[in-house]
């Protein structure tokens, strides 16, 4: 395990959502034009096409976030600094956030559990992230070196290949005790 949730675990997302109703399944064979290329993509497929890259972008490769977040990306989810995620906006955002919570933990690695689970324009995926804690954790007693394992689920909905909102459920109280951190 590595060292990822350092001081940017500050970022990270506790909450989550339920996503109910609203999408109406693609017929069958049903394709859309990408309103920028021209492209066609089987909208069956799309939502569950961006999950190895989303895997990619958390595990450090950020030049895949102008390709796969749209700029008008809205992240909903529960900060450990009080925040709701609100204040993420679009690719750069993203790497933003991404790189806070892989300042603690350098060589975070995710990997996905379970999933994609697909409905529509929205895809799950249940994760594991496997780390070295490399210090700057508020509160935190654990010594740097310590690994830890921690896990979470992704809801993403994507609309032409570009995820345009995400719901974050981190399980931070097991990330959160690998560290020592008091309650206070």
């Amino acid at each position: 395990m590595n060292r990822r949730s350092t001081v940017t675990l500050t970022a990270l997302l506790i909450g989550g959502a339920v996503v109910t109703g609203g999408s109406v399944p693609a017929l069958a064979g049903a394709a859309t034009a990408h309103p920028r290329s021209g492209r066609h993509d089987d909208t069956r497929r799309a939502p569950e096409r961006v999950v190895p890259a989303w895997v990619q972008l958390w595990n450090g490769d950020y030049a895949l976030a102008g390709r796969i977040i749209s700029p008008d990306v809205r992240v909903r989810a529960a900060l450990l600094d009080g925040g709701d995620g609100s204040a993420v906006r679009g690719p750069a955002g993203m790497v933003d956030l991404i790189g806070q919570i892989r300042g603690a933990f350098p060589d975070l690695r995710f990997t996905v559990e379970v999933g994609p689970i697909v409905d529509g324009d929205h895809v799950v995926v249940r994760w594991v992230a496997d780390g070295t804690y490399g210090g700057g954790f508020p509160g935190a007693t654990a010594a740097p070196g310590t690994t830890v394992r921690f896990t979470g689920t992704d809801t993403l909905r994507v609309r032409h290949g570009l995820i345009t909102d995400y719901w974050l459920n981190a399980d931070t109280l097991l990330l959160t005790t690998q560290l020592g951190v008091q309650a206070a």
